[in-house]
């Protein structure tokens, strides 16, 4: 169910919650699979007895609908896959937040001077001292020897490091950073792009793959190059990851972010 925190101007809100909001906003009939959603939103007072958004709910609607930025966090771990994020529109910046097994999200207003801070909190960037030293490791292998790796772990088909890269013939060293591996997550970020950065859709984009390793670390995968479109990699592709640190994850994670210059004028709706 979806609910609203007046106090601190939080909600938790579904896909379906905010594609009934959407179609409010722009007038468009609800059609019957999200009947569901829009009689939750105004179960819980969220739309009014004559169907209008509460007033309340203008920043984060007129954000949603008008993002100049999209930050898109999908993280894979044990529970399966979750995904967060952030919307940033030209007077309003939100990130929201999925938990494991649940539809809703939680959606939290913020400051341009704390996105940074949200999104590191998001893959649960922490200081990490067994990785100081090391940082700069190269591991070189292929898409489909991590792949095999993987299943073979979660398959619980061998229990030893030695005996996985064995099995599928990769190299150790890989297959010992993944026996530690918590998480693996990648951050994407869209906008709108400034006239001469254009992309042919009119967009710019950056993306960033990590693999949280526990003892083992912080690793950025830099081959295949984020961000990766459909069919462009395959088994044989070239695996290239990197040891690194919190510190330096920080930085990655703020240079993804466009600057000013990266951006498209505001909309005339900016105040």
């Amino acid at each position: 169910m979806p609910s609203v925190d007046a106090a601190r101007r939080r909600l938790r809100l579904s896909d379906a919650h905010v594609s009934v909001l959407g179609l409010l906003v722009e007038e468009g009939q609800v059609p019957d699979e999200l009947t569901g959603a829009h009689t939750e939103l105004r179960e819980v007072g969220i739309l009014g007895i004559d169907g209008k958004i509460s007033a309340d709910l203008y920043p984060l609607v007129s954000t949603l609908m008008e993002p100049r930025v999209i930050v898109r966090v999908e993280t894979t771990g044990p529970q399966g896959l979750t995904r967060s994020g952030a919307v940033v529109g030209d007077d309003f910046i939100f990130t929201h937040e999925n938990w494991p097994g649940e539809s809703e999200s939680e959606y939290v207003p913020a400051e341009p001077e704390t996105l940074v801070w949200a999104l590191a909190r998001m893959v649960d960037l922490h200081r990490d001292f067994t990785s100081e030293a090391d940082s700069g490791e190269v591991i070189i292998s292929t898409l489909g020897t991590l792949d095999q790796m993987l299943v073979s772990m979660e398959n619980g088909q061998f229990g030893e490091p030695e005996a996985v890269a064995e099995a599928v013939g990769g190299p150790l060293r890989l297959a010992e950073v993944l026996a530690q591996l918590n998480c693996m997550w990648r951050m994407t970020v869209v906008w709108k792009g400034a006239e001469e950065q254009q992309t042919e859709d009119g967009l710019g984009v950056s993306a960033l793959s990590v693999w949280d390793c526990g003892l083992e670390g912080y690793w950025v995968r830099e081959m295949p190059a984020e961000p990766i479109l459909d069919g462009q990699v395959d088994s044989d592709s070239e695996l290239k990851a990197r040891r690194t640190s919190a510190k330096q994850l920080w930085q990655l994670i703020t240079e993804l972010l466009p600057d000013g210059a990266q951006l498209a004028p505001a909309g005339p709706q900016s105040r």
